[in-house]
């Protein structure tokens, strides 16, 4: 069954807007599992303009399920931050400085030599590592390359085509690097503007799917329906 991962990001953009505690970031991922979701997402960044180093430290404290800390390793303090807090899986993501979101994956096979060295740095210390690729065979198969144990597709262009009902030409390319990771042993995730309308379409033509991380449509959703039903609306698109 494929692990729906929760990323509680814009949960601390919307504290931060009021300078206050106000949602508590801590209670949302506690509540998260509480509803149900398979594991806790976080990117960190290093102006902290949503999740914090500490709230990386608290959520460390009370995680039951799975812990995913997404970041570029180039960025200072966040190799010692992921070696401090040991998650299950750090994802490898190759954001600038000052990023708005995500929007391209690792040239796994330029930046062969950078990765193969950063990444058992994270699985000696037994940390799953996942690098963040375009849907690309080739890219796919340097993620191979580098040693990482799995890879997550970036799925936006996915979804933008999805959306002008072009759903069999939108995942054509996603189920032939999926196949390829498949047939490398790659494990595989995937993540960046799944939805509700979108998800379910894109789990039945990957069945092998090990995880997705959902944040933005997830609580965007979870203002109209509530966080525990949003969750298990998401849940149901991947059974």
């Amino acid at each position: 069954m494929t692990k729906l991962s929760v990323n509680i990001n814009k949960i601390a953009t919307l504290r931060n807007s009021r300078g206050e505690n106000n949602p508590d970031v801590i209670k949302m991922a506690i509540d998260a599992q509480r509803f149900g979701a398979d594991g806790i997402t976080v990117h960190p960044r290093p102006d902290e303009r949503h999740i914090r180093y500490e709230d990386v430290r608290q959520i460390k404290k009370i995680i039951t399920t799975e812990f995913n800390i997404e970041g570029n390793p180039r960025e200072e303090k966040f190799v010692d931050l992921v070696l401090e807090i040991s998650p299950h899986q750090v994802t490898l993501v190759p954001d600038t400085l000052g990023q708005l979101t995500s929007n391209h994956g690792w040239d796994t096979i330029s930046n062969k030599k950078y990765l193969q060295d950063i990444i058992p740095i994270f699985q000696k210390a037994n940390i799953r590592v996942s690098v963040f690729v375009d849907p690309n065979s080739d890219m796919v198969a340097g993620g191979a390359d580098t040693g990482a144990d799995r890879i997550e597709l970036y799925t936006q262009q996915y979804a933008t085509q999805y959306a002008l009902g072009k759903g069999e030409e939108a995942i054509f390319p996603y189920l032939a690097a999926a196949q390829k990771a498949k047939e490398l042993g790659l494990g595989l995730n995937a993540g960046h503007d799944l939805d509700l309308q979108n998800l379910k379409f894109f789990k039945d033509h990957i069945s092998w799917l090990d995880e997705v991380s959902i944040g933005h449509a997830l609580i965007c959703d979870a203002l109209y329906l509530g966080f525990e039903k949003t969750i298990q609306r998401y849940k149901n698109e991947l059974s």
